[in-house]
């Protein structure tokens, strides 16, 4: 998956002109309930916002708090000017870069602004990924990692119809134990499941229904 599939559209983002004041910013930032806010310069990307940053620089200032705002534009804050995306970055990757940071802006070539991704949107695709957004059962276990165990794997799961919601590896770098997390739907018949699972060197670790 990439970065664009999960882009909020230009004309769904709340922006401002960096020859706005920086109250007009705060003012949207409270409205909205938002972190931060893409900085425009007409069409072009010309950084990032954010309430984090209004303070810090209040602070640093030395100016009254009405001065400040008033009277400082949004442009000489702005940060994050050359760090953005261009959409065909792979989806995982941008985790680190909205790691402390709320938002980054998505722009062409010509560095017209096209549109973001938020950290909470990156987050909830990771939650999706996890199948925390539907019930079921989680069962994670370990298995020996040798060719085709996570197609043994699906063939079981086939074998007893299996609905599986999410399905997530871990230790790949590991060479001999790779641990999984596999949800499924809650069925009558998941302990013969689970039985056939350790039948075939899965060793389950532990079993959680998520209401």
């Amino acid at each position: 998956m990439f970065v664009k599939s999960i882009m909020i559209p230009k004309f769904k983002c709340h922006t401002v002109q960096g020859g706005e004041s920086v109250k007009n910013a705060l003012q949207l930032l409270e409205e909205q309930q938002i972190d931060g806010l893409p900085v425009l310069e007409g069409d072009l990307y010309a950084g990032i916002v954010t309430r984090y940053r209004i303070y810090e620089q209040f602070f640093l200032s030395g100016l009254q708090k009405d001065e400040f705002l008033e009277n400082t534009r949004i442009s000489d804050i702005a940060t994050h000017k050359e760090d953005f995306l261009e959409g065909g970055e792979i989806f995982e990757n941008t985790l680190m870069k909205l790691r402390n940071f709320p938002l980054l802006a998505i722009v062409d070539k010509g560095m017209k602004f096209l549109g973001a991704v938020t950290r909470y949107d990156v987050i909830d695709q990771f939650q999706s990924a996890f199948g925390m957004n539907q019930p079921g059962v989680r069962i994670a276990f370990t298995s020996v990692e040798t060719e085709g165990r996570i197609a043994r794997l699906a063939e079981i799961a086939h074998q007893f119809h299996e609905h599986i919601i999410s399905l997530v590896t871990f230790d790949e770098t590991d060479k001999l134990v790779r641990r999984i997390v596999m949800k499924v739907e809650k069925k009558d018949n998941l302990d013969k499941f689970i039985k056939k699972l350790e039948e075939h060197g899965f060793r389950i670790l532990n079993i959680h229904e998520d209401a």
